[in-house]
């Protein structure tokens, strides 16, 4: 056979695994929209969806004009500075397949954010923290991890304390980056009307549709099956040594790794907060079952299937914990999505530095080759090397996050375009914002079904 047709063939299949796993991706949006709108209250519901489908619109842009050269672009090893609106792609190094994956993650990012603040934000604010995260603030932590050269990159010719950090599908990069942004917006905004009484005790504001939570998150985990085995970017990758193994054999384990910790995470869930509230809650065990999803995207390539049920089972009471603490210190989030993809993504990056195994490293970053040495986890023996770069990464992202959308936050809420007015919220965002409910037969708080009559009330 012709080894330049051959070629062509293994290009291609590769190029189709990555196109199906950026479809995959992408129908997490799907999941997110779901999993959001029944995670609020009916009044609210056309808001959060059409916030959905903004980051998605707004992040197709942003991430086009100026996020893919900032995240892949060749400059430094802090930022990139090349393929700016896709000049000169395909090149050497990518292709428009690679473009469409890497965008499918970076409107997950935004999506991640828009839970922590939802019920209670101007429109128009979404439009501008979701442009300025996905241009900038993601795609500069990206290249940090997977630019070749990124200073955090497993991939670097210098390699931070002879290791580099793994985050090898996103658990700092992605849900990490999400969850600080969600935080600060959350800080910022303050919590929702009513969510603590005049005492602050917390009030329960559960969200209004069960089934769309549960929806949601079966997508959810669907897409996971694209966001972590589509990672790899080919499937058609032979091991040196190994007559039977590639990276689909890499593939499959990874998505082993993906299920047990996911699985894990939500069994916990269901028996702790049956522990702690006396039911079992659905949309409790959900979320759980995010939780570890998100936990393990970081080292889900470089862990064992036993490694990845205790990477479950730490993330559900990560979550737990947090969520606890949450409402000890009155901080509202409607999603729990600053603890869950900020707290459990945290977990993700230290349980990579302890439990990655060196031959499975050597799979996901060397295609298999057995002459190089690599650190792998502390417990596995590995030393403190890829332990400290983890523990690096956790805290860069933090900061970083901080600095650049904690300032915008706050200056969004000094120009009046972040929190909507009490009278808004307490009507509900899609009669206040939108010209009415998302559901015809809805009769809310504020006793208008359409817009026209929420105007007359007003002026009353």
């Amino acid at each position: 056979m012709d080894s330049s047709w051959e070629a062509s063939v293994t290009d291609s299949i590769n190029a189709i695994y990555l196109l199906f796993s950026a479809y995959l991706v992408f129908v997490m949006q799907l999941g997110f929209a779901m999993l959001c709108a029944g995670s609020v209250r009916a009044k609210n519901a056309m808001n959060i969806m059409l916030t959905n489908v903004v980051d998605a619109v707004v992040g197709s842009l942003s991430y086009y004009l100026f996020g893919f050269a900032f995240a892949f672009g060749d400059s430094n090893p802090f930022i990139g500075a090349s393929y700016f609106a896709l000049k000169d792609i395909p090149s050497s190094s990518y292709d428009y397949s690679f473009f469409l994956y890497q965008w499918a993650f970076a409107i997950a990012v935004a999506g991640i954010t828009s839970g922590s603040i939802a019920e209670r934000t101007q429109f128009t604010a979404y439009l501008f923290f979701s442009f300025f995260l996905t241009g900038f603030v993601y795609p500069v932590v990206a290249h940090w991890l997977w630019s070749s050269n990124g200073w955090l990159s497993p991939n670097s010719t210098s390699l931070l304390f002879g290791s580099g950090a793994i985050d090898f599908a996103g658990s700092g990069v992605v849900h990490l980056v999400g969850g600080i942004a969600g935080f600060w917006g959350a800080i910022v905004e303050g919590p929702r009307v009513g969510r603590f009484d005049a005492f602050g005790n917390p009030v329960k504001m559960r969200g209004h549709n069960a089934t769309l939570v549960v929806l949601g998150t079966l997508l959810l985990w669907f897409g996971w099956f694209g966001f972590n085995p589509g990672s790899f970017d080919k499937i058609l990758v032979p091991y040196p040594h190994m007559v039977d193994q590639g990276n689909w054999t890499s593939v499959g384990r990874t998505a082993v790794t993906t299920t047990l910790a996911g699985s894990t995470a939500g069994i916990v869930t269901l028996f702790g907060r049956r522990l702690l509230v006396g039911h079992w809650d659905a949309m409790d065990v959900c979320n759980g079952v995010l939780g570890g999803f998100v936990a393990i995207t970081s080292g889900c390539s470089v862990v064992e299937p036993w490694a990845a049920i205790v990477c479950g089972f730490c993330a559900a009471w990560v979550l737990i914990g947090l969520n606890i603490l949450a409402l000890k210190f009155k901080f509202d989030d409607p999603l729990e999505a600053a603890q869950l993809h900020g707290g459990c993504g945290a977990w993700g990056l230290i349980f990579t530095g302890l439990f990655a195994k060196e031959e499975f490293v050597l799979q996901a970053y060397n295609s298999g080759k057995t002459q190089i040495i690599r650190p792998s986890g502390l417990i596995l023996g590995g030393g403190w090397g890829l332990f400290g770069a983890q523990i690096v990464e956790l805290l860069s992202i933090v900061v970083w996050v901080s600095l650049t959308m904690g300032p915008l936050f706050f200056l969004l809420q000094k120009l009046g375009i972040l929190r909507i007015s009490s009278d808004e919220e307490v009507a509900g965002l899609d009669i206040s914002s939108h010209g009415g409910y998302a559901y015809d037969a809805s009769q809310e708080e504020s006793g208008a079904r359409f817009y026209g009559e929420y105007l007359r009330m007003q002026q009353q």
